[in-house]
């Protein structure tokens, strides 16, 4: 093995540098050895390696030669990697990291200090009691940080005359005890008792009538049990206060947000340096031929979906530039996989011949990632959410043809160069309306849909209905929120396809491909969404 030049060891310890790593001789000198493979395509076969080297994980930050060679061996296996001399296909290799939920950094706000910190140490699947608490605590303080930097709401800097109309300065819960006149309080909506909702927040609770509350500015959005309010009103003589006008915390741009989390990775996949930013945004608007292409509810099991199916991955298989990424949701059984089910073993097969179909198609197979998230009623060990991954026992034979293909939890998370994306496979929007306690306003749209996206991201949290409505895993809570708000959210819901773009955030759900044929297809570069369906 021939000795790196001075030119390429800077290179290669400032590159490392870059993304957290520190190389010895040896691991300086195998990584030399890897990019001496690819003297044409040099810079993006060491993006390639660095990109592995994030998923792998690591001990330490300081890297041997047995680190940079196990990754280099998998690479060098990898069919993708023998054309690493393509750098079109490198770029776009390298541009998609999957985070999975259960990777997802847990952060926790010190309101005394007005800072994130990182939680350290393992997260226990099965909580204690505390965990419980903990869970309202940093969805409160994640909201109520947010909310104190509102114009709105924060306090003045020099003390100004102010009318009472103009103060909108939240008032804790244990300070309304002789308090008249109106109030404004935030706190969670809460069942203590059956039949009378309570506004909770850290310092306390208190009783509330909903009955004539009205919305604030109309806000298009679902009230339900467990959602955090701002709530206008006046403590009555019996104990009740009395909500006039309600809404849910404004939303914080997030640019604004990141300014203030500089150096913290809450979406997972590691913190990228301001170089290494502006390099991917480069990338990323060069990128206008990279499509992602989603379908829920892709039933293995029935003979008419698999059709179908069939007939997308040729139309797609036929085109010029083929996607860089399909993402299948569940649910992958037309029969929920519960304890009454026992064709495990013939759905293992259904999932070797989604594989088989895959494989069949060699441009599909060789250019696109495949990206499998489980549904609500798949296999798994539980119904609370995050979900894992599929079980191995089911997707081994699908492997054996897609040996790349990716299992991931639900929901998951997708960086597309420096674009964060949220995939979430839930049929959300019927619980929401079931358990809505104030009609959502139609003054600026009676669309349901555009009512969820608007609760999800105001509430900073894909799922905000009550435990027993929906279980959530308490010291994994934190992979279901959405702070800072992400680019884009894929909603794969039963309901009837959909696009919105909120404040920014673009949203879609693609539909039922198993009931309604229908499906979507998203394009990064320019985050156009475009919603398709086979004809009947």
């Amino acid at each position: 093995m021939a000795a790196p030049s001075a030119a390429m060891r800077r290179k290669l310890q400032r590159k490392f540098r870059l993304r957290g790593f520190t190389l010895k001789v040896d691991a300086l000198e195998e990584a030399a050895a890897f990019l001496d493979r690819f003297p044409d395509a040099e810079d993006d076969a060491l993006d390639l390696l660095l990109d592995e080297l994030d998923k792998e994980p690591l001990k330490s930050s300081i890297l041997d030669r047995d680190a940079v060679r196990r990754v280099v061996s998998l690479l060098v296996e990898a069919e993708e990697a023998v054309d690493a001399a393509s750098p079109a296909a490198t770029s776009a290799r390298s541009a998609l990291r999957v985070v999975d939920s259960f990777v997802v950094p847990r952060f926790h706000y010190d309101p005394i200090k007005k800072v994130f910190y990182e939680h350290t140490g393992r997260l226990s699947i099965h909580g204690e009691a505390g965990d419980k608490a903990a869970l309202y605590r940093d969805r409160y303080q994640v909201l109520l940080q947010r909310l104190a930097r509102d114009k709105y709401f924060s306090r003045p800097a020099f003390e100004t005359v102010m009318t009472e109309s103009d103060s909108c300065e939240i008032t804790s819960i244990q300070s309304l005890i002789g308090c008249t006149g109106r109030r404004w309080i935030m706190g969670v909506i809460s069942q203590l008792e059956e039949r009378q909702f309570y506004l909770e927040d850290l310092t306390g609770a208190v009783p509330i009538d909903l009955a004539n509350a009205i919305s604030l500015k109309p806000l298009p959005c679902f009230f339900v049990e467990n959602t955090v309010i701002v709530a206008e009103g006046e403590l009555l003589a019996n104990g009740i206060f009395q909500v006039n006008t309600c809404g849910f915390p404004p939303l914080e741009d997030r640019e604004a947000s990141l300014s203030l989390l500089m150096g913290l990775d809450f979406f997972g996949g590691g913190v990228i340096p301001t170089e290494e930013t502006l390099r991917l945004s480069s990338l990323e608007n060069k990128a206008v031929n990279d499509m992602f292409v989603i379908l829920s509810d892709v039933w293995l099991d029935n003979p008419e979906t698999m059709e179908k199916l069939g007939v997308v991955l040729d139309g797609y298989e036929s085109v010029e530039v083929v996607p860089s990424l399909f993402v299948l949701m569940g649910n992958f059984c037309s029969q929920p996989c519960n304890l009454a089910f026992s064709s495990f073993e013939e759905l293992r097969l259904q999932f070797g011949k989604l594989g088989e179909m895959i494989a069949a198609r060699t441009r599909l197979k060789e250019h696109s990632r495949f990206l499998f998230i489980p549904g609500p009623d798949d296999a798994g060990p539980s119904k609370a959410l995050p979900r894992c991954a599929l079980p191995k026992y089911l997707i081994e034979e699908l492997q054996k043809h897609v040996p790349n293909a990716i299992f991931v939890s639900n929901p998951c998370r997708v960086k597309f160069y420096t674009q964060e994306i949220v995939f979430f496979r839930q049929d959300l929007l019927y619980r929401m309306r079931r358990s809505c306690l104030i009609p959502p306003t139609t003054e600026e749209t009676s669309d349901p849909f555009e009512h969820l996206v608007a609760t999800i991201t105001h509430q900073s949290h894909l799922c905000p209905l009550p435990l027993t409505v929906q279980p959530i895993i308490w010291n994994y809570d934190h992979c279901l929120r959405l702070y800072p708000t992400p680019h884009t959210i894929v909603l794969g819901d039963k309901s009837e396809q959909k696009a919105f773009k909120y404040t920014g955030i673009t949203c879609f759900n693609p539909g039922s491909f198993a009931n309604d044929s229908t499906f979507a297809a998203y394009r990064p570069c320019t985050k156009e969404v475009e919603l398709s369906a086979l004809e009947s």
